[in-house]
């Protein structure tokens, strides 16, 4: 086995990519370490997806390389954090409408769940009602909007501006792709996240945690 979590990742390499996790776990590395270096690996994946290089079928397999990484790396993290799973205020977390893209999200929802937070997950291509009927219904004052596509960014705006038509006060962050505070000023969004730890950093600062 040779190179790190990140080009096995990248490159889609599985078995060696989990047996990596496996062994640098057994030797005690930080959990969120591994998390990071795995992002890493996604985002070599996302670059060559929009090079050309890699297409939606190699997105999805590496997505699904993703989460059985999370599955091994999260019985540490609980250790880690000292979750006890004693679950606080609701956050609700989709990927918007016309875009597909979940690896993202997904990391999101993870990092968010071990944090001790009460997940909704809508999935992908989420219609904007279906924001507002989910943060009527949960209550929840934290929604996060995921996107990949550059096209997502138009529908980050139509979703954050029916939430507001709505009456609905939340805070509204937005991450994946090329998401910056340039897009987060256009779209209306109170905040955006460049990983799944910066979306735990948001809802802890707006829920006072």
């Amino acid at each position: 086995m040779s190179g790190s979590i990140a080009e096995l990742l990248a490159t889609l390499n599985e078995k060696d990519t989990l047996d990596l996790v496996k062994r640098r776990l057994n030797e005690g590395a930080d959990p969120l370490a591994i998390l990071e270096e795995a992002r890493e690996g996604m985002k070599i994946v996302g670059d060559r997806f929009s090079k050309g290089t890699y297409f939606i079928p190699e997105l999805i397999f590496s997505g699904e390389i993703l989460k059985q990484v999370a599955a091994l790396v999260t019985p540490h993290l609980k250790k880690e954090t000292g979750e006890q799973g004693k679950r606080r205020e609701k956050v609700v977390v989709g990927t918007v409408a016309g875009d597909i893209h979940d690896i993202g999200k997904d990391m999101v929802v993870f990092m968010l769940d071990i944090s001790g937070y009460d997940v909704l997950d809508l999935g992908i291509d989420v219609p904007k009602q279906k924001f507002v009927d989910a943060i009527k219904e949960t209550g929840s004052k934290v929604v996060g909007l995921s996107g990949f596509l550059t096209l997502a960014f138009d529908s980050m705006k139509e979703t954050i501006d029916s939430i507001r038509q709505a009456g609905l006060k939340v805070k509204v962050m937005i991450g994946g792709g090329q998401i910056d505070e340039q897009v987060m000023k256009y779209t209306g969004a109170d905040g955006y996240g460049r990983d799944a730890m910066e979306a735990v950093k948001l809802a802890n600062q707006w829920y006072g945690g």
